[in-house]
């Protein structure tokens, strides 16, 4: 019986453990976390309003596991060796016939005085820190920015920031109180979320403009300071910093033999295959993956490239050749907390629809549809 090990709980990790499942009744599979539970990112950007509990969110995959026949072993990844056979974890070792690497990326906190700064996408905690601060204050200042990878421009995951910052403004002024507040976004980059496409940048300008959203861009980042954000361009007073940096690969990636990118990710073919390895495959943002400059790293990217990597490790293990790539496809909404504007980029076409309920209601009926896999 041939044995599987997936390294990771978060969306493509998951998503390759299904779609395994679903395929081979009879595959032995293990995943190694530090715990058994999937922490739905998408809808961090509902806790400060109250509309989402932190339980809401946070998911035990106990029954799941138990349901799908999976073994899960608590530790925290630290190497990898004899090419990807035998993974080394906090509590001891794994032998497997197959590896699938869904650990996600680190962001890089490398900027001085960082420690300032609440980083939203490393989950519940600082987004709900973000919620006590926020609750405390009476009047001030509110900056939200992002930067990216200077050495891999697509390491860097933006779109969520749009989301904290229109949903604060949403919510302050559904509390009456948003005439109290000054609410800042600033980016190294002049022109924020160009990934998303090139006509979507002066939408999203626009809208900061239309709601008074003071903008500091295009100038390089210096520091963070206690109360302040200082680039090349200027600085401002803060009264709460909320910045996503730019992504790179994991610490224990540094104890192996693994290929790195320029922005020290897992270099991987367009059928997710780890350069140089037998049966080893990474997916979502522990990756580096061919393709256009656009790719995202969200979580709609990583379960198509947890499918591709699952049906390839499958053909190998079967003693065919692998044949699977994945689609590349940036899909989002951009909510508020009230409305939500549908944002489509493929190589084909690129779109965003003007914010409206649907939308909303949407995000809101996807999270449900989709955790249902996990309860």
């Amino acid at each position: 019986m041939p044995s599987v090990t997936i390294l990771g709980t978060g969306f493509a990790a998951l998503t390759a453990v299904r779609k395994l499942r679903a395929a081979d009744k009879s595959l032995e599979i293990t995943v190694v976390s530090p715990e058994p539970k999937l922490v739905y990112l998408p809808s961090l950007i509902w806790l400060p309003s109250g509309k989402r509990k932190p339980e809401d969110i946070i998911i035990p995959l106990d029954n799941f596991f138990e349901r799908t026949n999976v073994t899960h072993v608590a530790g925290a990844v630290e190497s990898l060796s004899e090419g990807g056979r035998v993974v080394k974890h906090t509590n001891g070792e794994l032998r497997n016939d197959g590896l699938v690497i869904g650990t996600g990326g680190k962001f890089i906190k490398k900027l001085p005085g960082i420690e300032h700064a609440l980083t939203p996408c490393e989950g519940v905690v600082p987004v709900m820190e973000f919620s006590k601060q926020l609750d405390a204050l009476d009047s001030g200042t509110l900056a939200f920015g992002f930067s990216g990878n200077p050495k891999e421009g697509s390491a860097m995951r933006g779109g969520p920031m749009f989301e904290f910052l229109f949903g604060t403004d949403t919510l302050l002024r559904q509390q009456g109180r948003r005439d109290k507040f000054k609410l800042v976004f600033f980016s190294p980059a002049p022109k924020p979320g160009i990934r998303l496409g090139e006509k979507i940048v002066p939408k999203l300008l626009k809208r900061m403009a239309d709601q008074d959203i003071k903008t500091y861009l295009g100038k390089k980042m210096v520091r963070f300071e206690e109360g302040k954000v200082v680039t090349e361009g200027g600085e401002f007073d803060a009264d709460i910093i909320m910045f996503m940096p730019g992504m790179t690969g994991n610490p224990w990636f540094n104890n192996t033999d693994l290929p790195r990118s320029p922005g020290g990710l897992i270099k991987a073919d367009a059928m997710c295959r780890v350069e140089g390895f037998e049966r080893t495959y990474v997916a979502g943002d522990a990756g580096s993956f061919p393709g256009p400059d656009w790719m995202p790293k969200q979580a709609h990217m990583a379960d198509l490239q947890a499918e591709a990597a699952a049906a390839n490790l499958l053909a190998e293990l079967n003693g065919q050749t692998p044949s699977r790539t994945f689609k590349v496809e940036l899909m989002c909404i951009i909510d508020d907390n009230s409305t939500g504007s549908l944002v489509a980029r493929t190589e084909k076409y690129n779109l965003a629809l003007p914010s409206m309920g649907l939308a909303h209601h949407t995000k809101v009926l996807f999270e449900k549809m989709y955790l249902r896999h996990y309860r």
